[in-house]
C-alpha cells in the first residue's frame, strides 16, 4: 500500500502497522456505509458542537473551533464527497485527525454521521481499491476490508483533501 513522505520530516504511512503486520482502524458511518482511519492518526472525538465559520471558504469547510490553544478546521464529509446532506444529530460527532502534507503536519477534523467499531486489521486483509476511471476521484481510498460479512472503506487521512485545498486549509491555521 501507499506510503508517502511529502518532503515533511514526519512520515507516516497510510495504515501505520504494529510489529507484527496488524493495525487498529477507527471505523464510521457515512451515509450508511462503513470507512475507517488509521487509529494512530486519531487525536480525538468530539460530538458535534458549533464552529466559527470563514468566509470565503469552500462549502465543505463547515469552520473552524479552537481545541485547546490549537485552531482546527472542520471539514464536512459529506459535503466533501458529494454526498446529500443532512441535519447534524446526537451520533453526530467531530473525528480530529494528524495529516501529513508537504509543509509538514495539519490537524483536521472530519464530522461523520457516527463512529462505529475499532478494528484490528492484517496488511494482507486490506484490498486495494478497484479502478474507477477518470471521472471517479477515490484517491482518499487507501483499501478496501470485509470484516464481519461487511466491506470497510479505509481511508488515506492524508489525501481527503488535495493540495490546492490542503493549502485553503493551512491558510486557516496559519
Amino acid at each position: 500500500m501507499r506510503s508517502e513522505n511529502n518532503g515533511s520530516d514526519v512520515s507516516y504511512s497510510a495504515a501505520d502497522t504494529q510489529a507484527d503486520g496488524q493495525g487498529q482502524y477507527l471505523t464510521f458511518i457515512l451515509a450508511g456505509e462503513e470507512y475507517g482511519v488509521d487509529i494512530l492518526r486519531v487525536q480525538e472525538i468530539k460530538g458535534w458542537d458549533t464552529v466559527t465559520p470563514i468566509p470565503n471558504t469552500p462549502s465543505y469547510i463547515k469552520g473552524v473551533i479552537n481545541l485547546r490553544g490549537t485552531i482546527v478546521p472542520i471539514v464536512d464529509l459529506r459535503t466533501r464527497f458529494g454526498m446529500v446532506s443532512i441535519e447534524y444529530g446526537p451520533t453526530t460527532v467531530v473525528i480530529v485527525l494528524r495529516t501529513t502534507t508537504v509543509t509538514g503536519s495539519t490537524i483536521l477534523g472530519i464530522v461523520v454521521d457516527g463512529v462505529s467499531e475499532v478494528y484490528n486489521i492484517r496488511q494482507e486483509e486490506i484490498k486495494e481499491p478497484p479502478q474507477m476511471g477518470k471521472e471517479a476521484d477515490i484517491r482518499f481510498v487507501y483499501g478496501l476490508a470485509t470484516i464481519e460479512e461487511k466491506m470497510i472503506i479505509l481511508m488515506d487521512v492524508d489525501q481527503v483533501l488535495n493540495e490546492k485545498e490542503m493549502a485553503v486549509v493551512e491558510k486557516l491555521v496559519a
